[in-house]
């Protein structure tokens, strides 16, 4: 059926949804921040997917536990994630945001990473990740000479502090 562009559909993200997410959102934060990967887990959906860069995607959220466990364990401290925008329709929504994270090595250098991420989340009762994925803004030629210089191959993404925490 053809709905005309003027006709009152209603915002395409309500307030409520928003404020949900970016609560959702900040919990995610603070428990990979506090070592409560269990806890950010239970955001995803059973089949969810966590695409990290670098990496192939993990699916379900045991094996995404066990996925955060592992950058946790390797050196990722401090993210810290600000939504940027929320859009959602009926049971489905579509977060846009930015991150920042510090990532120290086995010799104690750190180093900063930011960048973006997009994570779609599902009403299954509660809001579920469905879908989480993020990339670094910072040039991959940088990458290659961070990765020389402090980290081991499988710590290639670094984030900054730039990105200032969201309330």
């Amino acid at each position: 059926m053809y709905r005309q562009f003027s006709s009152p559909v209603g915002p395409s993200g309500s307030s409520d949804v928003q404020s949900t997410i970016r609560g959702l959102t900040q919990d995610f934060s603070m428990n990979f921040n506090t070592g409560n990967y269990d806890q950010v887990a239970v955001l995803f959906a059973s089949d969810g997917l966590f695409m990290a860069p670098h990496y192939e995607s993990t699916v379900g959220s045991k094996a995404i536990e066990r996925k955060l466990r592992e950058f946790g364990e390797s050196g990722y401290q401090n993210l810290r994630l600000e939504t940027m925008r929320v859009d959602s329709s009926g049971d489905m929504a579509m977060e846009v945001g930015r991150y920042s994270v510090s990532i120290v090595n086995d010799h104690g250098a750190a180093s900063d990473d930011r960048g973006k991420y997009l994570k779609v989340w599902r009403r299954l009762g509660a809001w579920r990740i469905v879908a989480d994925c993020w990339s670094s803004n910072i040039p991959a030629s940088a990458l290659r000479s961070e990765e020389k210089t402090l980290l081991s191959p499988e710590k290639v993404t670094l984030i900054s502090s730039e990105v200032p925490k969201s309330a």
